[in-house]
């Protein structure tokens, strides 16, 4: 058995949860989000704490457990508090700028990049390259993030490009170096 599918869930007060056709709903403040139940997994629901209960004891119903239970923990969070990436923009004359619902990055190619934000999903660029990608589903958040790395990962030479704001890049030695 999972030691995180057997903790319990939690639900602050401003927050609803139904299960319902195999699927779990949760509304919250900021947002409603729903996700299919995996597995053979039965959610109960009694007196604001919500726990997932496995049926057997088969393999793929122990791997879907604890996942089924951090997952609906990441829904009960995202729709009270949300979710937060942060990315840095790094290098002489990038920079990016939130055009209603696109980002425009300029990130060293001829042209700008215009990448566009999903549904639900809210973007800040700040003047010194920070960008604040936020939402209420965390996979979503970063998928999204991780889309904009990518548009232009950090240069292991220079350290030029998008990176995560917690992200270290250890630079490699040039050509002239070793002389």
């Amino acid at each position: 058995m999972s030691r995180i599918g057997k903790m319990p869930i939690e639900i602050p007060d401003k927050v609803t949860v139904q299960v319902t056709d195999r699927v779990v709903n949760v509304k919250g403040p900021k947002g409603e989000l729903s996700k299919p139940i995996a597995g053979n997994i039965d959610i109960q629901l009694e007196d604001k704490v919500l726990t997932v209960v496995p049926l057997d004891t088969e393999r793929e119903t122990n791997s879907c457990h604890g996942l089924m239970r951090a997952l609906i923990y990441n829904m009960v969070t995202g729709v009270t508090e949300g979710f937060k990436k942060q990315l840095k923009i790094v290098g002489v004359g990038y920079r990016g700028e939130v055009k209603g619902s696109s980002l425009v990055l300029n990130v060293g190619y001829s042209n700008p990049v215009d990448f566009a934000l999903p549904d639900g999903i809210t973007a800040t660029c700040s003047k010194d390259g920070l960008i604040e990608i936020m939402g209420i589903d965390k996979e979503q958040v970063g998928d999204v993030s991780a889309k904009i790395r990518k548009i232009r990962k950090p240069d292991s030479y220079k350290g030029k490009g998008i990176r995560y704001i917690d992200e270290t890049v250890k630079l490699k030695p040039g050509k002239s170096s070793g002389k």
